[in-house]
């Protein structure tokens, strides 16, 4: 059944990620679920890796052009085109559609990485290039696999995985320290008092917390990026890779 002939309620019975984690299930149907899963990594290796370093900006879908943060992510995303990064997002509106467009508008790259979803979210019309992945995990891997750094404007559920998920893969040395940068520090709040807690309680260290940067300002947050991630790694152009004809590229 295609995904624009079901109703939003009937999504979660339908999808391939449903029924397997619902527990085991025969060996055959394992097996192409994991067959499936190979070919749309490879599908996303072959699709971004020529898209340069990159830095990966997350935040919600649901906030409209008028928006302060739909600004800011703008400023963000005009910053890191002109520190000569390519930006990438999940492809899709709000914050991801604002940061490709300030790349864009700056003259620099702009890619996405868009889930398949029966509605809500299309690639936005700032994109260079873009992948359209079915699941979610294996979109999540290839945002993080490009990047050499992370901004996380305010956002819902998605977002907050996506920020976490980053500050576990560094802190557990998943990952090299790559610089995050949080913005929005009256949305934050909340959340850092929640991270003071965690401190308090010995379920973080003191160092944990100087795993990312609050901010409202955009030019902090370039300088942030510039010293923790260009200098740190002396990123340039050089590190695009080049193609094989061979295969196809």
């Amino acid at each position: 059944m295609q995904y624009n002939s079901i109703k939003k309620g009937e999504y979660l019975t339908l999808t391939e990620e449903y029924k397997f984690l619902r527990g085991p299930r025969n060996r055959f149907k394992e097996l192409t679920f994991a067959i499936n899963v190979f070919f749309e990594f490879i599908k996303g290796f072959r699709k971004l890796h020529f898209v340069g370093p990159c830095i990966t900006v997350f935040g919600s879908a649901r906030f409209k052009e008028d928006h302060p943060y739909y600004k800011m992510a703008t400023e963000v995303g005009a910053g890191l085109a002109n520190l000569g990064f390519t930006v990438m997002t999940g492809g899709g509106p709000g914050i991801m559609e604002a940061a490709n467009k300030g790349a864009k508008l700056a003259g620099g790259r702009s890619v996405g990485c868009n889930i398949i979803l029966p509605f809500e979210q299309t690639p936005n019309p700032y994109l260079d290039t873009w992948v359209n992945i079915k699941y979610f995990f294996v979109r999540k891997v290839l945002l993080f696999k490009y990047s050499y750094g992370f901004v996380c404007l305010p956002g819902g559920f998605g977002t907050i995985d996506e920020l976490f998920e980053a500050l576990t893969l560094i802190q557990t040395k998943k990952v090299l320290d790559f610089p995050v940068v949080l913005m929005g520090k009256n949305y934050y709040d909340q959340m850092m008092i929640m991270l003071v807690r965690m401190l308090e309680e010995k379920t973080i260290s003191e160092e944990d917390l100087k795993l990312f940067l609050l901010t409202d300002s955009v030019e902090e947050a370039m300088n942030h990026i510039e010293k923790f991630a260009i200098k740190r790694f002396n990123l340039s152009r050089k590190h695009i890779q080049k193609r094989w004809r061979i295969l196809g590229e």
